[in-house]
């Protein structure tokens, strides 16, 4: 793994723009690889999807409320996929990011990586003056209207992260009237745009996330 001054880790950090949810499975899968046979430092892909909703692992058929019709009629796709979690929603105006990690050898530990991972939005919210915190026994960052953030990630073998964050920046929240969002039906969902009562642009939610996530992971950053 490559390092640098001081011990901390490289990060590159890849800003996709739209991206379809396949190509991102794909370069997922590629990059994986790559990560594992240490050929690349630690990745941080930012992206932002057409409509689409995926089911993890732990999903539940019937959290998806929008039959097939429904879905054909708002250009909804449906991906079933090897991240833990239940039924979520991705599309534009949120903030999409894969992080692409190798845990070894301090990192091995999952819970803590979830946690990590909520912290980074939380300190993302905090940064825009958003109250946001955690939900005892519910991954992923909230405020008091509703769920800001979703997490839902892979470990592969040899500690090699996958999947990772949704953060709602100016998502249009009616799309998430498809589903039972991760499986919580007594709770809304939200966005820095409806917390702050003003317009909230991709590429500063994007910005202050690759800030915010190199300190919580201690990386020195290399943009592409």
């Amino acid at each position: 793994m490559e390092e640098r001054a001081g011990g901390s880790r490289s990060l590159d950090v890849h800003r996709l723009g739209r991206l379809s949810y396949a190509e991102g499975l794909e370069l997922q899968a590629h990059l994986v690889e790559e990560r594992r046979a240490d050929a690349i430092p630690d990745t941080l892909l930012l992206v932002e999807h057409p409509h689409v909703i995926t089911l993890g692992t732990g999903a539940h058929e019937e959290n998806v409320l929008a039959d097939e019709g429904r879905r054909r009629e708002l250009g909804i796709e449906l991906y079933e996929v090897g991240r833990g979690g239940d039924v979520t929603y991705h599309g534009p105006g949120q903030l999409v990011g894969y992080p692409i990690l190798d845990l070894k050898p301090d990192r091995k530990d999952v819970h803590r990586y979830l946690r990590d991972l909520e912290e980074t939005l939380i300190r993302v919210a905090t940064s825009y003056g958003i109250e946001a915190d955690r939900t005892r026994g519910r991954t992923g960052v909230w405020t008091r209207t509703g769920k800001l953030a979703a997490i839902g990630v892979r470990l592969s073998s040899g500690w090699i992260t996958s999947h990772g964050f949704a953060l709602n920046v100016s998502t249009d929240l009616g799309y998430f009237r498809t589903i039972v969002p991760c499986g919580i039906s007594d709770r809304g969902v939200t966005s820095l745009e409806r917390e702050l009562g003003r317009p909230v642009t991709l590429e500063d939610a994007s910005e202050r996330v690759v800030e915010v996530f190199s300190a919580v992971f201690e990386c020195q950053l290399s943009v592409a």
